[in-house]
C-alpha cells in the first residue's frame, strides 16, 4: 500500500476508533461519535439535496434500486446516474472489492465528507458482513432510526440476526438491508441418487445432517469415483460461523476449536483425495459446479444458488437457463450438517447526507416493504429480508424453483434463517478469516506442517493487527 495510503488509513483509525485498512486497530470499541455523527447528519436541514451520491462495489443494488423502487423515472444509458421523480439524481460510484479497493476509496471519501461540496457528498453506502463493524462503530454511519427515522415497527419483520450485525456499541442500529443470507448445501441430484440411492432432499438431509455423517458420505462418494467437495474453502464458511465467541478478546487472538475441526477435515479430504484442491472463485472451483464436475455438493447462501451456481451449472452461458442447457435441473439442496450464512449487503447513512428524507425513503422501501420484498424474489429468486414475505413465498405449494428441479427452496432459507446468530460476531472477522485460510492452505498443500502454518497464522495477523498481542489456540 503506497505511504498517502497507509497515512490515510492511520487517519481514519484516528477519527473512528475503529479498525483501518492498513492494519491499524483499536483494542476497545470506542463510543461518543454518534453524536458528532447526528449533529452532522442533516437534521439541521429540511431543504433535500440535488443529488443522491450512492457509493457500492458492484451493481447488484444499483439493479435493485433502478427495478424495485417506486421514485424511479429515468435510468441514464450508461446507468451512472438515475433521475427520482422529484428531479433528485442519483450518482452511483462503484469501486470494485479487489484488493480493498472499495473500501480504500470509501474510507478517503469519507474523510473529505465534511468539507466535501453538498452535491459531492456520500449519502448512501453499502457494506459487507465481514466488515460491517468497522462502519458500524464510527461516526461516519447514523442511527437510522433516530436519525434516519425508520421506526422498529418498520423493521418488525426483518430477521434479527440482519440488525444485530449492525448494531453500535451503543445499540443503535446503524444500517438495514434488502436481503438475508443464510445457507444450505447444494448437491448433485444425479450424484446423490448414484451415492444414496436417492435424490430426495429429506433423505438426503437425513444422510448429511452431522459432521460425522458428512464425512461417511464423502467416503461413499469416493468409492463411486466422486469427490464430497471441490476444495479446501467450501466448508469454512459452516464451521467459522459456528464458533463459541469472536476472534478477539481483549488483545488475544483466539481460534476457535470449530476451526480447528475445519482444519482436520480440510486436511483429511485433501490427503483421501475427497476434494479437487480448488479455492473458491478459482477456474477449477467454478468448473467443478458445471457439466463436467464430478463433485457431490457445495456450500451456498442464498445469492450463490441463482447467481453463481446457476451460471456455473451452464454448458452455454449465453443459452436460455432450462433444463437441457448444462446440468440445469440437477441441483437441489438441503440444511446440511450445520446452519450458517454468508455474506449479504447492508444499507448505510453516511453522516453528512443532506437528503435525510430520500434516505429514508429508500430504505423504507427497498428493505421494509414487505410487497416490493416478495416481488423481489419472486423475480429473481433472491431471499429478501421480510418474513412475511418469505413465508408467504414458502408456504406457496405452486412455488418452485426450475434449477433446483422444482424444488421450494425458499421454505428451507425460512427455516434456516431463524437459526442464525450473530453473537460471534467480531470487527476483527475479515482479516482473522482470511489470513487463517491463507495460512492453511500450505498445510493442507504438504509443503508446511501444521505448527509452520500456526506459525505463519500468528506472524500474518500481528502485522495486520499490531494492537494485538498473541494467538491462543485451542
Amino acid at each position: 500500500m503506497k505511504k498517502r495510503m497507509k497515512k490515510i488509513a492511520s487517519l481514519f483509525l484516528a477519527a473512528t476508533m475503529v479498525l483501518s485498512l492498513a492494519a491499524c486497530g483499536s483494542s476497545e470499541k470506542e463510543s461518543g461519535g454518534d453524536e458528532s455523527a447526528q449533529e452532522e447528519s442533516g437534521s439541521e436541514s429540511t431543504e433535500e439535496g440535488k443529488v443522491l451520491n450512492i457509493w457500492c462495489w458492484n451493481d447488484e443494488f444499483q439493479s435493485r434500486f433502478n427495478d424495485y423502487y417506486p421514485e424511479v423515472k429515468e435510468i441514464a444509458d450508461d446507468k451512472s446516474t438515475t433521475t427520482l421523480n422529484d428531479g433528485t439524481v442519483v450518482k452511483w460510484t462503484i469501486n470494485p472489492n479487489e484488493n480493498n479497493n472499495y473500501q480504500n476509496k470509501l474510507d478517503e471519501a469519507l474523510l473529505n465528507q465534511e468539507s466535501a461540496d453538498a452535491d459531492d457528498k456520500i449519502d448512501i453506502f453499502l457494506i459487507e458482513a465481514d466488515y460491517a463493524l468497522k462502519y458500524v462503530d464510527s461516526e461516519y454511519t447514523v442511527d437510522v432510526v433516530n436519525d434516519i427515522g425508520l421506526t422498529e415497527d418498520d423493521m418488525a419483520d426483518q430477521y434479527q440476526y440482519t440488525k444485530d450485525i449492525v448494531t453500535d456499541s451503543n445499540g443503535a442500529i446503524k444500517g438495514t438491508t434488502w436481503q438475508a443470507t443464510p445457507g444450505l448445501f447444494a448437491y448433485r441430484r444425479s450424484i446423490a441418487k448414484d451415492v444414496l440411492g436417492t435424490d430426495d432432499p429429506d433423505e438426503v438431509q437425513a444422510a448429511l445432517s452431522d459432521w460425522d455423517k458428512f464425512n461417511a458420505v464423502a467416503e461413499q462418494a469416493s468409492a463411486k469415483g466422486y469427490k464430497m467437495l471441490s476444495g479446501y474453502d467450501d466448508s469454512y464458511r459452516t464451521f467459522s460461523n459456528n464458533v463459541s465467541a469472536p476472534w478477539v478478546d481483549g488483545t488475544k487472538v483466539v481460534v476457535d476449536a470449530n476451526l480447528m475441526n475445519w482444519v482436520d477435515q480440510t486436511k483429511e479430504f485433501t490427503d483421501k483425495g475427497y476434494n479437487n484442491k480448488t479455492s473458491l472463485w478459482d477456474d477449477g472451483w467454478a468448473a467443478d459446479q458445471g457439466p463436467d464436475g464430478d463433485v457431490f455438493g457445495f456450500f451456498y447462501s442464498t445469492w450463490g444458488i441463482n447467481f453463481t451456481l446457476l451460471g456455473n451449472s451452464l454448458a452455454d452461458p449465453d443459452g436460455e437457463q432450462a433444463v437441457g442447457n448444462g446440468i440445469y435441473g440437477d441441483y437441489a439442496v438441503c440444511e446440511g450438517p450445520e446452519p450458517y450464512y454468508w455474506g449479504g449487503t447492508w444499507i448505510c447513512a453516511a453522516a453528512g447526507t443532506d437528503n435525510t428524507a430520500t434516505v429514508k425513503d429508500v430504505m423504507e422501501k427497498l428493505t421494509c416493504d414487505s410487497d416490493i420484498m416478495k416481488q423481489i424474489t419472486l423475480d429473481t429468486q433472491d431471499y429478501t429480508n421480510n418474513k412475511t414475505a418469505m413465508n408467504a413465498i414458502a408456504e406457496d405449494p405452486e412455488f418452485g424453483s426450475d434449477f433446483l428441479g422444482g424444488q421450494n427452496h425458499i421454505a428451507l432459507f425460512a427455516e434456516a434463517a431463524e437459526k442464525i446468530d450473530m453473537s460471534n460476531a467480531g470487527k476483527y472477522d475479515q482479516g482473522c478469516n482470511e489470513k487463517f485460510q491463507a495460512a492453511f492452505k500450505d498445510y493442507f498443500d504438504g509443503s508446511v506442517d501444521i505448527d509452520t502454518a500456526k506459525a505463519n497464522f500468528e506472524t500474518a495477523i500481528m502485522e495486520l493487527y499490531p494492537n494485538l498481542t498473541e494467538v491462543v489456540w485451542p
